[in-house]
């Protein structure tokens, strides 16, 4: 059956093309497996909580925009009748009953590892589709001050203020040299835009829409992981070719269902630490039937997804082996208003089995973070830049990718990474491999503490069977179990106000933030056959030596290039170094990127060989190889672009040297 929705409809409707029915809601309540919808261009301001799902692959409900981006899901109203209290300041008076039970500017964002200093509220304020920033008080409205923090500073006088008068939400906003009543001034209403209320409601596609402007809260992995758009613990989603803005947390969360005796329990009930409060939903979650059966394998592709407050995706176990691939993501956390640990363009704990491939990542706080069990994850084929705090900023955010606390293995391969800081790499069992490097690696050796300055707070996380959900146990972090195979590393000049920064707050250090473009900050860590020699018949029983089940994990190295300065751990030695003078220059020109670089001038090819499952050898932890999904082997035989490579391959992610030095990124 295929139904119809058309924002113009009038009248009798019965979701046929002639009758079509005038909210996507009512075809929402009553399509079922096999059903298809069809959206006509227009604004949708609702939110659609899809009654039912499909069944499998063959029988799914598809949600379909007629003309590609041309239906609108807005979670926002227009407001109009403003009334200039003086000067450049306005007010509205807003009935509280255009909420219902949900009122965003009532509502504090609130939630485990969620800390701006702050209050903010859900609701937010657009002026022309742009989101304004909040202001504690009226006089901040009156008097702004411009925020270097934000991508955007010139907008930060943009600002808004709300109280409570009565049944009423009073908005005072500066508008600046604008007048409100004669330009677009949205505010979002609606918690959510296009999100089933309840779990199990799987195999939905979405297609083509523009979806925008939900008051979604913040979203950790203790706590509800709720999205402006989502499968909400169900499997089997198909979400594509869609816009995806302007949610004030999270664009698309994969992410937990309620427990409710475990939501925010930290926050909530203070006692029992947010770590240790994450083990037990894990294990919660386990025991009520967390499985490959039951959830995810959802895809994610070709959206666009930006100007998010928290993540563009988000996922706490519920985007166990998903595929994330050829999408736009940028300008994450952009307003730097929001302040905590869970923040980026996309943000997965347990991405078990999850691929990231040919995603554009930019402009935001942090391009990826896999926090804990990211085993089987692969990331591959991504072009990440521009992932740094704004000069003038007090903080400094500023890697491509975080990989914390995992055990793996995690595979990243074949992207090219060009922000100051490329990785955060608090974690062991990863493999870099065939990857242009422009940053540098931070917190090596270190960041897998839990804070404390008494006692010792090593925090352990699980690892899983290899390919499932089942917990195969336990262990802290000891780093090392890394590989670093045919990558070129290039030194790139560093902003003077990221060490002042780093000096300032006294991290500065080879083991924390540092910004040196290398595998240097490995200096020490042992080789593969100098560590397992350690131990024998006599190390197992022997107290003395017990530190050796506690050191740094092994290294492994091979194939690599380093340029511009970059510096090779001490323990490499069939490498390439080369010191001329190299440049890297991201160039945007007609809708395309262009990277034009002469650092191919100046190569001294190291002996390299073809990287395969058998190189990569088994993540120590969890006893897993390096391979797919499906548990078949791996060889990156091909590059970034998909282009066969030799069987002596050229370091880095391209299989032969760009024409005239110029990499074209479509």
């Amino acid at each position: 059956m295929i139904y119809y929705v058309s924002a113009n409809a009038a009248g009798c409707s019965y979701g046929t093309a002639a009758n079509p029915f005038h909210t996507i809601t009512e075809a929402a309540r009553i399509a079922q497996p096999g059903d298809e919808v069809i959206v006509a261009p227009g604004i949708y301001r609702e939110y659609v909580n899809p009654l039912h799902g499909g069944t499998d692959d063959a029988h799914r409900i598809t949600y379909r925009s007629e003309t590609p981006l041309g239906a609108v899901i807005t979670g926002a109203e227009e407001i109009k009748d403003w009334t200039n209290c003086g000067g450049t300041v306005w007010s509205a008076r807003i009935p509280n009953r255009l909420f219902g039970d949900y009122n965003p500017y009532t509502t504090l964002i609130s939630g485990d590892w969620f800390r701006s200093p702050t209050p903010q509220h859900t609701g937010e304020v657009y002026l022309n589709g742009k989101s304004m920033y909040e202001r504690p008080s009226l006089d901040a409205v009156k008097e702004p001050v411009k925020a270097l923090s934000s991508w955007n500073p010139d907008f930060t006088v943009y600002t808004w203020y709300t109280c409570q008068d009565g049944d009423c939400t009073v908005i005072y906003a500066n508008f600046q040299e604008k007048d409100p009543n004669q330009e677009t001034v949205e505010i979002n209403v609606r918690r959510n835009c296009f999100y089933p209320d309840r779990t199990g409601i799987g195999y939905i596609t979405l297609s083509g829409f523009c979806i925008r402007q939900a008051a979604t809260d913040w979203a950790p992995p203790t706590g509800y992981q709720e999205g402006m758009v989502g499968p909400h613990w169900s499997k089997g989603w198909i979400i594509e070719d869609c816009e995806i803005s302007d949610s004030k947390c999270v664009g698309i969360s994969l992410g937990k269902y309620l427990q409710p005796a475990n939501n925010n329990k930290w926050t909530t009930r203070y006692c029992k630490d947010g770590t240790q409060n994450e083990r037990d939903i894990i294990c919660l979650a386990f025991n009520e039937g967390w499985s490959k059966e039951t959830v995810g394998s959802h895809i994610i592709r070709r959206c666009h997804i930006h100007d998010c407050g928290q993540a563009g995706i988000a996922g706490h176990l519920g985007g166990v082996f998903s595929t994330i691939e050829e999408n736009h993501i940028h300008h994450i956390n952009h307003k730097h208003e929001l302040i905590g640990d869970e923040i980026g363009g996309i943000k997965l704990h347990a991405a078990i089995d999850v691929i990231i491939r040919g995603n554009h990542f930019h402009h935001s706080t942090r391009g990826i973070w896999l926090d804990w069990q990211a085993q089987g994850t692969r990331v591959t084929q991504n072009l990440f830049h521009d992932h740094v705090t704004p000069e003038g900023s007090e903080v400094c955010d500023c890697e491509d990718i975080f990989v914390e606390v995992s055990h793996g293995p995690t595979l990243i391969d074949n992207n090219v990474f060009l922000s100051p800081v490329t990785a955060m790499i608090c974690t062991q069992g990863i493999a870099m491999v065939h990857n242009l490097i422009a940053g540098s690696f931070t917190y090596v050796g270190s960041g897998v503490e839990n804070g404390g300055t008494r006692f010792p707070t090593p925090r352990y996380t699980p690892y899983h069977v290899p390919h499932g959900t089942a917990i195969a146990g336990f262990m802290t972090i000891l780093h090392g179990d890394a590989r670093f195979y045919n990558n070129i590393f290039v030194q790139q000049k560093v902003r003077s106000d990221l060490t002042a920064y780093a000096i300032n707050e006294g991290i500065l250090k080879d083991d924390q933030l540092q910004f040196t473009c290398g595998t240097a900050p490995y200096n020490g860590y042992l080789l593969e056959e100098e560590y397992f020699g350690q131990f024998n018949a006599k190390s197992a029983v022997d107290g003395k030596v017990k530190d050796i089940y506690y050191d740094h994990l092994p290294i492994y190295l091979g194939g690599n290039i380093y340029l511009n300065g970059a510096v090779p751990c001490d323990r490499e030695t069939d490498c390439a170094v080369g010191n001329e003078p190299v440049t890297l220059e991201l160039e945007i020109c007609d809708g395309s990127l262009k990277l034009h670089t002469d650092l191919y001038e100046h190569l001294a090819v190291p002996d390299t060989s073809m990287v395969c499952t058998d190189t990569l050898g088994i993540a120590f932890e969890p006893e897993q190889k390096f391979e797919a999904p499906d548990g078949s082997p791996i060889t990156l035989d091909q590059d970034y672009f998909g282009v066969p490579r030799a069987d002596r391959p050229l370091p880095g992610p391209f299989a032969a040297k760009p024409e005239n030095g110029t990499v074209i990124f479509k």
